[in-house]
Protein backbone atom coordinates (compact mmCIF):
# COMPACT_ATOMS: atom_id res chain seq x y z
CA UNK A 1 0.00 0.00 0.00
CA UNK A 2 1.48 3.37 -1.04
CA UNK A 3 2.07 6.16 1.44
CA UNK A 4 -0.91 8.55 1.44
CA UNK A 5 1.13 11.67 0.82
CA UNK A 6 -1.80 14.07 0.49
CA UNK A 7 -3.33 12.90 3.78
CA UNK A 8 0.05 13.14 5.48
CA UNK A 9 0.58 16.63 4.09
CA UNK A 10 -2.72 17.80 5.59
CA UNK A 11 -1.32 17.11 9.07
CA UNK A 12 1.17 19.97 8.63
CA UNK A 13 -0.49 23.39 9.06
CA UNK A 14 2.30 25.31 7.34
CA UNK A 15 2.08 23.12 4.23
CA UNK A 16 -1.68 23.54 3.97
CA UNK A 17 -1.96 27.14 5.12
CA UNK A 18 -0.05 28.61 2.18
CA UNK A 19 -1.31 27.44 -1.19
CA UNK A 20 1.20 25.60 -3.32
CA UNK A 21 4.16 25.71 -0.92
CA UNK A 22 6.72 22.95 -1.51
CA UNK A 23 9.27 22.52 1.26
CA UNK A 24 12.53 20.69 0.53
CA UNK A 25 14.76 21.98 3.36
CA UNK A 26 14.31 19.16 5.88
CA UNK A 27 18.06 18.80 6.34
CA UNK A 28 17.98 22.26 7.94
CA UNK A 29 14.74 21.83 9.90
CA UNK A 30 11.50 19.92 9.49
CA UNK A 31 7.97 21.26 9.54
CA UNK A 32 5.76 20.35 12.50
CA UNK A 33 2.61 18.22 12.37
CA UNK A 34 -0.53 19.35 14.15
CA UNK A 35 -0.02 16.65 16.81
CA UNK A 36 3.18 18.37 17.98
CA UNK A 37 1.69 21.86 18.00
CA UNK A 38 -1.39 20.66 19.88
CA UNK A 39 0.69 18.86 22.53
CA UNK A 40 2.70 21.99 23.27
CA UNK A 41 -0.41 24.19 23.32
CA UNK A 42 -2.10 21.78 25.74
CA UNK A 43 0.90 21.82 28.06
CA UNK A 44 0.96 25.61 28.22
CA UNK A 45 -2.82 25.78 28.65
CA UNK A 46 -3.12 23.16 31.41
CA UNK A 47 0.23 22.30 32.99
CA UNK A 48 2.63 25.22 32.66
CA UNK A 49 4.99 25.38 35.66
CA UNK A 50 8.62 24.74 36.46
CA UNK A 51 9.82 21.18 37.06
CA UNK A 52 11.44 19.42 40.02
CA UNK A 53 11.06 22.37 42.39
CA UNK A 54 7.42 23.20 43.13
CA UNK A 55 4.99 21.70 45.66
CA UNK A 56 1.79 22.59 43.79
CA UNK A 57 -0.34 20.68 41.30
CA UNK A 58 0.93 22.48 38.19
CA UNK A 59 4.55 21.76 39.12
CA UNK A 60 3.64 18.11 39.56
CA UNK A 61 1.93 17.98 36.16
CA UNK A 62 4.86 19.70 34.47
CA UNK A 63 7.39 17.37 36.08
CA UNK A 64 5.38 14.30 35.08
CA UNK A 65 5.14 15.57 31.49
CA UNK A 66 8.84 16.41 31.32
CA UNK A 67 10.05 13.13 32.78
CA UNK A 68 7.50 11.29 30.66
CA UNK A 69 9.16 12.82 27.61
CA UNK A 70 12.49 11.48 28.85
CA UNK A 71 10.99 8.00 29.05
CA UNK A 72 9.68 8.35 25.51
CA UNK A 73 13.15 9.26 24.25
CA UNK A 74 14.72 6.41 26.21
CA UNK A 75 12.43 3.88 24.56
CA UNK A 76 12.86 5.52 21.16
CA UNK A 77 16.65 5.17 21.35
CA UNK A 78 16.72 1.81 23.10
CA UNK A 79 18.76 3.18 26.01
CA UNK A 80 19.14 0.86 28.98
CA UNK A 81 18.63 3.51 31.68
CA UNK A 82 16.50 6.63 32.00
CA UNK A 83 19.52 8.43 33.47
CA UNK A 84 21.30 8.08 30.13
CA UNK A 85 19.00 10.64 28.47
CA UNK A 86 19.99 14.30 28.87
CA UNK A 87 17.91 17.13 27.45
CA UNK A 88 19.87 19.93 25.81
CA UNK A 89 18.82 22.72 23.47
CA UNK A 90 20.34 21.14 20.33
CA UNK A 91 22.77 18.63 18.86
CA UNK A 92 25.36 21.39 18.96
CA UNK A 93 24.98 21.90 22.70
CA UNK A 94 25.03 18.15 23.29
CA UNK A 95 28.36 17.76 21.50
CA UNK A 96 29.76 20.79 23.30
CA UNK A 97 28.68 19.21 26.58
CA UNK A 98 30.77 16.13 25.81
CA UNK A 99 33.74 18.23 24.70
CA UNK A 100 33.64 20.56 27.70
CA UNK A 101 32.84 17.96 30.34
CA UNK A 102 34.26 14.60 29.26
CA UNK A 103 36.93 16.16 27.04
CA UNK A 104 38.34 18.57 29.60
CA UNK A 105 38.55 15.83 32.22
CA UNK A 106 39.90 12.99 30.11
CA UNK A 107 41.97 14.52 27.31
CA UNK A 108 45.47 15.90 27.63
CA UNK A 109 48.02 17.42 25.29
CA UNK A 110 48.93 14.97 22.53
CA UNK A 111 45.72 12.92 22.78
CA UNK A 112 43.78 12.64 19.54
CA UNK A 113 40.17 13.10 18.54
CA UNK A 114 39.29 11.46 15.23
CA UNK A 115 36.79 13.17 12.90
CA UNK A 116 35.69 12.67 9.31
CA UNK A 117 35.31 15.04 6.37
CA UNK A 118 31.57 14.31 6.47
CA UNK A 119 31.12 16.20 9.73
CA UNK A 120 28.92 19.23 10.31
CA UNK A 121 30.65 22.22 11.94
CA UNK A 122 28.87 21.32 15.18
CA UNK A 123 31.01 18.20 15.37
CA UNK A 124 34.22 19.99 14.40
CA UNK A 125 34.41 23.34 16.16
CA UNK A 126 34.03 22.04 19.77
CA UNK A 127 37.06 19.80 19.22
CA UNK A 128 39.05 22.59 17.57
CA UNK A 129 38.30 24.71 20.64
CA UNK A 130 39.74 21.96 22.84
CA UNK A 131 42.75 21.82 20.54
CA UNK A 132 43.39 25.50 21.19
CA UNK A 133 42.72 25.16 24.91
CA UNK A 134 44.64 22.04 25.93
CA UNK A 135 46.64 21.00 22.87
CA UNK A 136 44.84 17.88 21.69
CA UNK A 137 45.36 16.77 18.09
CA UNK A 138 42.64 16.38 15.47
CA UNK A 139 42.97 13.51 13.00
CA UNK A 140 40.81 13.15 9.91
CA UNK A 141 39.17 10.34 7.98
CA UNK A 142 38.98 11.29 4.30
CA UNK A 143 36.25 10.43 1.80
CA UNK A 144 36.31 9.03 -1.74
CA UNK A 145 34.63 10.44 -4.84
CA UNK A 146 31.29 8.94 -3.78
CA UNK A 147 31.54 10.47 -0.31
CA UNK A 148 32.24 7.20 1.51
CA UNK A 149 34.78 7.07 4.32
CA UNK A 150 38.34 6.07 3.58
CA UNK A 151 38.63 3.09 5.91
CA UNK A 152 42.41 3.03 5.51
CA UNK A 153 42.51 6.45 7.16
CA UNK A 154 40.45 5.03 10.03
CA UNK A 155 42.74 2.04 10.50
CA UNK A 156 45.86 4.18 10.24
CA UNK A 157 44.64 6.61 12.88
CA UNK A 158 43.55 3.87 15.29
CA UNK A 159 46.88 2.07 14.99
CA UNK A 160 48.57 5.03 16.65
CA UNK A 161 46.81 4.23 19.95
CA UNK A 162 46.49 7.94 20.80
CA UNK A 163 42.88 8.27 19.61
CA UNK A 164 40.71 8.71 22.69
CA UNK A 165 37.48 9.59 20.90
CA UNK A 166 35.99 9.07 17.45
CA UNK A 167 33.25 11.65 16.76
CA UNK A 168 31.33 10.65 13.64
CA UNK A 169 28.14 11.57 11.83
CA UNK A 170 25.48 8.91 11.44
CA UNK A 171 24.38 10.46 8.15
CA UNK A 172 25.84 13.38 6.20
CA UNK A 173 23.61 16.46 6.03
CA UNK A 174 25.12 17.24 2.59
CA UNK A 175 25.45 13.89 0.81
CA UNK A 176 23.15 11.61 2.78
CA UNK A 177 26.00 9.11 3.12
CA UNK A 178 25.64 6.75 6.09
CA UNK A 179 28.87 5.30 7.51
CA UNK A 180 28.80 1.69 8.66
CA UNK A 181 28.43 2.59 12.32
CA UNK A 182 28.38 -0.92 13.87
CA UNK A 183 31.64 -1.92 12.17
CA UNK A 184 33.36 1.41 12.84
CA UNK A 185 32.31 1.46 16.51
CA UNK A 186 33.65 -2.06 17.02
CA UNK A 187 36.99 -1.08 15.47
CA UNK A 188 37.27 2.04 17.62
CA UNK A 189 36.40 0.18 20.80
CA UNK A 190 38.94 -2.48 19.89
CA UNK A 191 41.62 0.20 20.11
CA UNK A 192 40.28 1.68 23.35
CA UNK A 193 38.58 4.76 21.85
CA UNK A 194 35.13 6.01 22.79
CA UNK A 195 32.63 6.86 20.04
CA UNK A 196 30.25 9.81 19.74
CA UNK A 197 27.61 9.66 17.01
CA UNK A 198 26.10 12.86 15.60
CA UNK A 199 22.64 11.54 14.71
CA UNK A 200 21.03 14.88 13.81
CA UNK A 201 20.27 13.73 10.26
CA UNK A 202 20.13 9.98 10.88
CA UNK A 203 17.42 10.12 13.53
CA UNK A 204 14.65 11.24 11.18
CA UNK A 205 15.32 8.64 8.51
CA UNK A 206 16.37 5.42 10.21
CA UNK A 207 15.72 3.56 13.45
CA UNK A 208 18.46 4.02 16.04
CA UNK A 209 19.30 1.51 18.79
CA UNK A 210 22.06 2.88 21.01
CA UNK A 211 22.41 -0.36 22.98
CA UNK A 212 22.77 -2.34 19.77
CA UNK A 213 25.23 0.15 18.29
CA UNK A 214 27.18 0.22 21.57
CA UNK A 215 28.07 3.88 20.98
CA UNK A 216 29.24 5.80 24.04
CA UNK A 217 27.47 9.05 23.17
CA UNK A 218 24.79 9.99 20.64
CA UNK A 219 23.28 13.41 19.97
CA UNK A 220 20.27 14.62 18.01
CA UNK A 221 17.92 17.62 17.72
CA UNK A 222 14.15 17.64 18.01
CA UNK A 223 13.63 20.02 15.13
CA UNK A 224 15.15 17.54 12.66
CA UNK A 225 12.55 14.99 13.83
CA UNK A 226 9.33 16.98 13.24
CA UNK A 227 9.58 18.32 16.79
CA UNK A 228 10.17 21.88 18.03
CA UNK A 229 13.36 23.89 17.98
CA UNK A 230 15.17 24.48 21.26
CA UNK A 231 15.31 20.82 22.32
CA UNK A 232 18.10 18.32 21.79
CA UNK A 233 19.17 15.05 23.34
CA UNK A 234 22.47 13.67 24.49
CA UNK A 235 22.58 9.94 25.14
CA UNK A 236 25.56 8.75 27.15
CA UNK A 237 26.41 5.44 28.78
CA UNK A 238 25.52 5.74 32.43
CA UNK A 239 28.92 4.90 33.87
CA UNK A 240 30.57 7.49 31.65
CA UNK A 241 28.09 10.24 32.55
CA UNK A 242 28.51 9.52 36.25
CA UNK A 243 32.23 10.24 35.92
CA UNK A 244 31.75 13.55 34.06
CA UNK A 245 31.70 16.95 35.79
CA UNK A 246 28.86 19.45 35.25
CA UNK A 247 28.83 21.48 32.06
CA UNK A 248 26.83 24.44 33.40
CA UNK A 249 26.10 25.54 36.96
CA UNK A 250 22.87 26.59 38.65
CA UNK A 251 19.28 25.54 38.95
CA UNK A 252 18.61 21.90 39.75
CA UNK A 253 21.99 20.44 38.74
CA UNK A 254 23.14 20.25 42.37
CA UNK A 255 22.39 18.08 45.37
CA UNK A 256 24.00 20.44 47.90
CA UNK A 257 25.40 23.98 47.96
CA UNK A 258 27.59 25.49 50.70
CA UNK A 259 29.39 28.81 50.91
CA UNK A 260 32.66 27.28 49.77
CA UNK A 261 31.68 24.26 47.69
CA UNK A 262 28.85 22.38 46.00
CA UNK A 263 28.01 18.76 45.30
CA UNK A 264 26.56 18.09 41.84
CA UNK A 265 23.48 15.97 41.40
CA UNK A 266 23.38 12.67 39.59
CA UNK A 267 22.86 12.41 35.84
CA UNK A 268 20.77 13.53 34.08
CA UNK A 269 20.02 16.51 36.36
CA UNK A 270 23.76 17.18 36.68
CA UNK A 271 23.78 18.32 33.07
CA UNK A 272 20.43 20.17 32.99
CA UNK A 273 21.19 23.44 34.75
CA UNK A 274 18.45 26.04 34.99
CA UNK A 275 14.90 25.80 33.74
CA UNK A 276 14.90 23.13 31.03
CA UNK A 277 12.97 23.25 27.73
CA UNK A 278 9.84 21.73 29.23
CA UNK A 279 7.24 22.41 26.55
CA UNK A 280 9.81 21.55 23.90
CA UNK A 281 10.41 18.17 25.55
CA UNK A 282 6.66 17.58 25.48
CA UNK A 283 6.67 18.51 21.78
CA UNK A 284 9.56 16.15 21.09
CA UNK A 285 7.71 13.28 22.77
CA UNK A 286 4.65 14.07 20.63
CA UNK A 287 6.82 14.09 17.49
CA UNK A 288 8.20 10.66 18.35
CA UNK A 289 4.70 9.32 19.00
CA UNK A 290 3.52 10.79 15.69
CA UNK A 291 6.49 9.33 13.82
CA UNK A 292 5.65 5.88 15.15
CA UNK A 293 2.31 6.03 13.34
CA UNK A 294 4.28 5.69 10.10
CA UNK A 295 6.03 2.58 8.87
CA UNK A 296 9.81 2.71 8.87
CA UNK A 297 9.89 1.71 5.20
CA UNK A 298 7.60 4.61 4.34
CA UNK A 299 9.83 7.03 6.21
Amino acid sequence: MALAVSALRRQFPLLTGEKGIVYLDNAATTQKPRAVLDAMDLFYATSNANVHRGMHILAERATIAYEGARQTVQRFLGARALEEIIFTKSTTEAINLVARSWGRKNLKRGDCVLLSLLEHHSNIVPWLMLKEEIGIEILWIGIDDQGHLNMQDLERALRGKRVKLLALTGQSNVLGVRPNLPSIIRRAHGKGALVLVDAAQLIGHHAVDVAGLDCDFLAFSGHKLYGPTGIGVLYGKRHILEDMPPFLGGGMMISEVKRDHFVPGDPPQRFEAGTPPIAEAVGLAAAIAWLKTLKQKEI
